[in-house]
This record gives structure tokens, sequence and C-alpha cells, in this order.
């Protein structure tokens, strides 16, 4: 029998995703569909859904799969346990906590309730769909990765996608800059895989952590964000360490080989077609989960982008690390928000009091260096408020002289995503400064449009 609570002291369903998602149902923000599904309707039911999506049966093995678990702001705010508008000021008191992470006996883990090692272990096995209409694969998109650094002991995690190419092998987008990237380029020049396990069904407080950029040992950034210790369990076959009470752990290892095999394409997060590219390949070797696992899938790019997952998390991600900026570049910082509608990175808000002339730019300029995925920045006073789009229309209208207020600075490191870069790695050389310094905006045009992703359509 399992050990619970009483052996272990940790509350093993607390963090759990089926926990998550009743809770989304008791609070009306949770289409259920009964009937057996084909994982072709999968894609179409998430499209621009306003509610997350709980499959009951779906797929060959009539499996439960739960999408768009954190496709709005106020979703996220419920995984933190406040409203909407107290949002980021809880993520930034949580990361200041001390976290606690305790590692617990195998048998007392639901992550490990049911082992499949070797020839047993298969991927299309799983209920993986088609995500967008001209994919190159079904894609595992809901996955956090956790890697053990060997030069310090820490542990990295992150999130990335898995593209299926068989029962036991899978591509794996290693973008960079990442931590992962530098772990496994590393691991390549000394001729050695890189072990890596795969979480796939987490509440959404371990996505917010695993998109998080900072120098810590992230397995406490997790428990940080929990606000609560963290129970993790060893692995079948490595040693690296993930929440015990996770849905579906997926190990393995990335081989040696580096950059050899190709992937994609993919609907990338900003609502076009990526290229195909060469990766490393991710080499199964055992699947662990619940008796009665919840798979996850993540919404990503599509015509809707501010209903996605990926902008949610995103938009979250980047109001942290531009806060954190600005908290030494400029004194009276009343609110910042990403818009989701942008992938959550590219188009970034900011209230703030100027105390003195010039704070604006310090601001941009901070939220510029912070990260490089921020492409344009909008400062307005205190008395607007940046999450309404009609007071920021308002603002630009009514206070905003572009000959006065326009700043456009260039050179800057890039997202290749982006496509209107053209393929460049820095983004475009200025055409106008502005001479004085007063509110500022900072724009870029985007000069083609690629072809949308769009997802997989029953016609």
């Amino acid at each position: 029998m399992k050990a619970g609570v009483r052996e272990t002291g940790v509350d093993f369903e607390r963090f759990g995703l089926r926990r998550f998602v009743e809770e989304l149902r008791q609070a009306g923000e949770l289409e259920v569909r009964s009937a057996p599904a084909e994982l072709a309707e999968v894609a179409p039911a998430l499209e621009g859904n306003a509610r997350a999506v709980l499959f009951e049966r779906v797929g060959k093995e009539g499996a439960q799969l739960v999408g768009n678990v954190m496709g709005t702001r106020a979703r996220l705010a419920r995984a933190f346990g406040v409203a909407p508008d107290k949002l980021l000021p809880e993520v930034l008191r949580r990361l200041r906590t001390t976290p606690q992470v305790v590692e617990v006996p195998r048998e007392a883990a639901p992550a490990q309730e049911v082992v499949l090692a070797g020839d047993k272990a298969d991927l299309t096995t799983l209920p993986v769909n088609l995500q967008h209409g001209f994919d190159g694969a079904p894609y595992i998109s809901a996955s956090i990765d956790f890697v053990v650094d060997p030069s310090n002991g820490w542990t990295n995690v992150g999130v990335r996608r898995l593209m299926l190419r068989g029962r036991r092998e899978a591509g794996i987008d290693v973008n960079s800059p990442s931590d992962l990237r530098a772990l496994y380029e590393t691991a390549v020049k000394q001729g050695r895989r890189l072990p890596i396990a795969f979480v796939i069904g987490a509440h959404p407080l371990d996505f917010v952590a695993a998109v998080m950029r900072l120098p810590v040992d992230e397995l406490g950034l997790v428990a940080s964000l929990r606000d609560a210790p963290l129970a993790v369990v060893k692995c079948v076959t490595s040693d690296i360490r993930v929440p015990a009470d996770a849905e579906w752990v997926l190990e393995g290892y990335l081989d040696e080989r580096g950059h050899v095999e190709a992937e994609g394409p993919y609907g990338e997060f900003l609502g076009y077609y990526g290229a195909v590219k060469q990766n490393p390949v991710f080499h199964l070797t055992a699947i662990t989960r619940r008796r009665d696992a919840l798979f996850q899938t993540a919404t990503i790019g599509g015509r809707n982008l501010g209903r996605t997952d990926t902008a949610q998390l995103n938009a979250l991600r980047t109001e942290v690390m531009v806060w954190r900026a600005l908290e030494t570049a400029v004194r009276e910082v009343g609110a910042v928000y990403a818009t989701p509608s942008s992938g959550g990175m590219y188009t970034l808000r900011i209230a703030l009091r100027q105390r003195v002339p010039g704070e604006a730019r310090n601001a941009i300029a901070a939220a510029f260096g912070c990260l490089a995925n921020v492409k344009h920045v909008l400062v307005v006073d205190p008395d607007v408020d940046i999450f309404s789009d009609e007071q920021m229309d308002w603002a630009l209208a009514t206070r905003f002289q572009a000959d006065r207020d326009l700043v456009v600075q260039s050179g800057f490191r890039a997202l290749p995503l982006d496509p209107s870069l053209w393929a460049r790695r820095t983004e475009s050389n200025p055409r106008h400064l502005s001479r004085r310094d007063s509110k500022a905006s900072v724009s870029r045009r985007s000069k083609r449009r690629l072809p949308t992703a769009r997802r997989l359509s029953k016609r």
C-alpha cells in the first residue's frame, strides 16, 4: 500500500493536477466531454476556447486528457489563491520564501504507482494529438523537463515540446539561450548522454516555476511557488528527482550525437509556423504514472494567442523578470503587464510615477536589458489602467505625440521566431529617436506575414 500523509507528512493531492481541474469544474471554467472522442477532435475543441476542456475518454486507450488549464490570467491567479490583479505581487512574494524539498521513498510516490520500463515503455500509447494542421507529427506540449547540472548538483527545470518519432524516441526542441542547451552541449563535447525526465500533468504553479529564468536550484523554485514543502522522488532509471505528485513521468536521455535529427515544422506560440530544425533525440527508458493518471496538453499558437497556456505563462514570466529589473532602474513602479495577445512577451505596458525626467526611458532600457523577447514598451502615468485596452488606447490618443514621445532603439539580441526579423539576429536600425524625455513607447515594423499556425480542424 502507498504511504500517505500520515507516513510522509506530505499531502500528495494538494498540488495535484486533478484537484485543480476539479476546482475549475466547480467554478464553471471547465468544459467536460464525456463521450468517446478521437485525438483529432482535441485541437479544434481547444482552439480559442475560453474554458479548459476535459476529455474523459479520448483515443483508442480511452485516456483522460485535459487542455487549456492555464489559458487565462484568472485561472493562473486561482492557482495562486488570489484575484487576477494580485497575481504578480503574490508571485514575487513567494519567490522570496525559503524553499523546502523533501525526498520520499518510491513506494510512497503517486507518480510511480505504475512503472513501465524497457520495452514496456511506449510513447505511442499516450494520448498525444496533432496540435496544428501542418505540424511535422503529434507533439507532447505540456511537458516539464528536469535535468541535473553535474557541476553543482542543481536541478534545471524547463518546458520543452516533444515530437513523437516512434515507440521510444522523440525530437526535442532545445532552443537557445537556455540552461538545458548549455548542459546538453557540454555533454555532447564530453561524448556522453544527458539523463532527462519529463513530467506531464502538473499543477499550474509548477509550470510557472519552470518558465522562470533565475540562477537557483529550480526544484527549490517549484517549492517556493507552491509556498509549501515539495515532495520529490528519484526516477526509476536515473538519479533525477521529480515531483512525487506528478501524473506522468517520461524517463530517458538525450543522446550524445548533438543536433542531428529533423524536428518540426511546428505551430509556434506567436501564431506562425516554425521551420524544420536540427535537434537532439530523446530516448525513452521508462514511463511511470499514477493509476488514474490525467494526461495534459498545452495550447500553443493558433488564432487566439491570448487564450493559450503558453501566452499566459510567458506573460507572467515576463512581468516577474521586468519587475525585478525595474526595482533597481526606477523608483515608483505601479504595475507591469505583458499582453497575452502578443505572445506574452512582445508588448509590455508599465505604469510609472516619473519623479524626474528620464525615468520612462530608464524603464524602457531596463525592460530591453532583462529579456531578449521584449519588443514594444509603453510607459504611462499610474492613473492609466494598463490592464485595460480601452484606457491604453485613450492614453495613446490623448497623451502621446510621436515626434516627441516615440523612442526607437536597435541592435538588441532578438528572438529568432519573430518573423518580422527576416532571419536577422538583432532588431532593426533606428529611424527616429525622440529628443525629449516623456511618456515613451518603442515600436518596430513587421515586414512580412507568414502562414498563420492553425489548429487541426475536422474539415
